[in-house]
């Protein structure tokens, strides 16, 4: 059974453009749904079946997320907001797919996350806040309590679930591509603060 749901984005022109190339065994790559920007959904995998979405990843423990989750592409090139039509039937999909196959809701989480320093998708456009707020993944408001302790940050991401032989700079990367896209230059005391709270909340759940 699979324990997590990935979000991707294509980075192709079209649905039907993504759906071609994932449904050509020559590029060695699938998933098991598609969401156009209109809001339509194709299945291309059943979700008990390996779909080859993940690739050399990482998440809490597991090095084999082709085997362990279900992959969902979202049709978008990366550099422009994702479709409210399409956010929908996403949070229609994930409903489903979540409750057919036991995955807790919190468990949804980005390619970016599980393949650090190779994928980057859904992406930054992505509103990881909103849709938490839509009750799917994880999202924390905190504010800076104390000072960087560089240590404690990256034993929080191990918590969280990042890939410990990871660099910290890559790490740092992804974890704010997902939880703090407004980050960046060195390691800060917001940085610290948002872990921490997530570790606590992933540690909970």
């Amino acid at each position: 059974m699979p324990n997590w749901v990935i979000l991707h984005y294509t980075a192709m022109n079209s649905a039907a453009e993504a759906i071609e190339r994932l449904c050509d065994p020559v590029h060695q790559v699938s998933a098991h749904y598609v969401i156009s920007e209109s809001g339509a959904v194709t299945q291309l995998v059943s979700d008990d079946m390996r779909a080859w979405h993940a690739g050399q990843s990482y998440w809490q423990g597991c090095r084999d997320m082709n085997s362990a989750s279900i992959g969902i592409e979202l049709c978008n090139r990366g550099d422009h907001p994702f479709p409210a039509p399409q956010i929908r039937a996403l949070i229609t999909l994930l409903s489903g797919v979540c409750t057919r196959n036991g995955i807790p809701p919190n468990s949804v989480i980005g390619h970016s996350d599980i393949a650090l320093a190779r994928k980057a998708d859904p992406g930054a456009r992505f509103d990881w806040r909103a849709l938490a707020q839509m009750g799917f993944g994880i999202w924390v408001d905190a504010v800076a309590q104390s000072g960087v302790d560089a240590a404690v940050f990256d034993a929080n991401l191990g918590r969280i679930g990042y890939d410990p032989d990871a660099p910290l700079e890559t790490r740092l990367r992804a974890f704010r591509l997902h939880f703090r896209p407004a980050g960046a230059g060195p390691l800060g005391a917001v940085d610290c603060a948002v872990a921490k709270a997530l570790a606590d909340k992933f540690q909970l759940t």
